[in-house]
């Protein structure tokens, strides 16, 4: 009696965590069409006034849209990542995603000659399309090294050593063409300015296939928090399971950081509020976990518009701050505790 009264009560307090955490999405949509040089005004003149929508439209709303989806594909990743590697500390990085990403961009950025705000689209899709490629290449890289997906561990350091390689050839590049270093440091630091609607609609396609796949086999993550052989012992099929958990994780990475850059923080604390909060089986943890990588990304980029206005911070800047400091005291807290993370 006592199990099944405390499974429907963690059940309701799901939905109701999901309900609140679109209910904030909703409200940080609105304030983030607002934000900007010209305010609510721009809101609400945009009916009547050329200029007023294209303020709202071309760029307030892909914005915001945009930080939301690279978000929910943060906190996705970041939820598949620790169930996966059975680790709190895991975030959607690890597997060498965005040391690839990062030297794609500087190998487009060199060719091209090219800064992410350049309005020429075919420069646009190059430097895009590169970190997409290098993020997949750098987890492709990453399973060969560590001979597949079977074991947990090998595949968690070759993606550390794929990460230090690519980075250090990310910085020979950058001392071969040192004409690209301010334009890789606003990829690096993170940035959401020059998302439009075209990377909305590419992110929105790559977390609904990535949110169907995880969500499908989030029965290999429930049974891997019991160990490798009991998950085993239940019949699943770990290795195509996590092959699959895997392309789902490095799609979600790769597209979010092709689009807004490197931003820290999100994929790792958005599973560990989520879990604060609600103690769920991962069907629902990778759902909620999406929808709060979106909420933090998105209030992280309204409150980098508004603090300096009108200059801005890099939102990476402010979510690997905000972040750090969560996670400090987090780890603060459980100690004193005498817990773990």
């Amino acid at each position: 009696m006592n199990s099944s009264t405390n499974y429907v009560g963690q059940s309701r307090r799901a939905a109701w965590c999901g309900a609140w955490l679109l209910l904030a999405s909703a409200v940080l949509a609105l304030c983030g069409a607002s934000v900007g040089s010209t305010g609510f005004d721009s809101v609400l003149r945009m009916h009547g006034d050329p200029v007023a929508w294209q303020i709202v439209w071309d760029i307030r709303l892909p914005r915001t849209l945009g930080a939301w989806l690279a978000g929910a594909l943060l906190g996705l990743s970041g939820a598949v990542a620790q169930g996966l590697f059975r680790n709190p500390l895991a975030d959607p990085y690890l597997l060498g995603s965005a040391s690839g990403a990062a030297l794609g961009g500087a190998v487009a950025m060199a060719l091209f000659g090219v800064s992410p705000a350049a309005a020429q689209w075919l420069a646009r899709i190059g430097i895009t399309g590169m970190a997409f490629l290098g993020a997949a290449g750098a987890v492709v890289l990453t399973l060969l090294l560590a001979k597949g997906v079977q074991h947990t561990l090998r595949l968690l350091l070759a993606g550390v050593i794929v990460g230090v390689v690519l980075g250090a050839l990310r910085d020979l590049v950058e001392l071969a063409s040192p004409d690209i270093l301010q334009a890789m440091q606003a990829f690096t630091l993170g940035s959401t300015a020059f998302v439009g609607w075209m990377a909305c609609v590419l992110m929105a396609v790559a977390f609904g296939l990535c949110s169907v796949v995880a969500w499908m086999l989030a029965r290999a993550l429930d049974g891997l928090t019991l160990g490798e052989a009991t998950a085993a012992s239940l019949g699943l099929p770990l290795m195509p399971m996590r092959a699959g958990l895997v392309a789902a994780m490095a799609l979600a990475t790769g597209t979010a950081v092709a689009q807004t850059g490197l931003i820290a923080f999100v994929g790792l604390a958005a599973p560990h509020l989520v879990r604060s909060i609600v103690r769920v089986t991962h069907e629902r943890h990778i759902v909620l976990s999406s929808l709060m990588g979106a909420v933090l990304l998105l209030a992280a980029d309204i409150l980098a518009r508004w603090l300096l206005a009108p200059q801005e911070l890099p939102v990476g800047v402010l979510t690997a701050a905000l972040g750090g400091t969560y996670l400090l005291w987090l780890m603060h807290r459980r100690t004193s505790q005498g817990g773990a993370l």
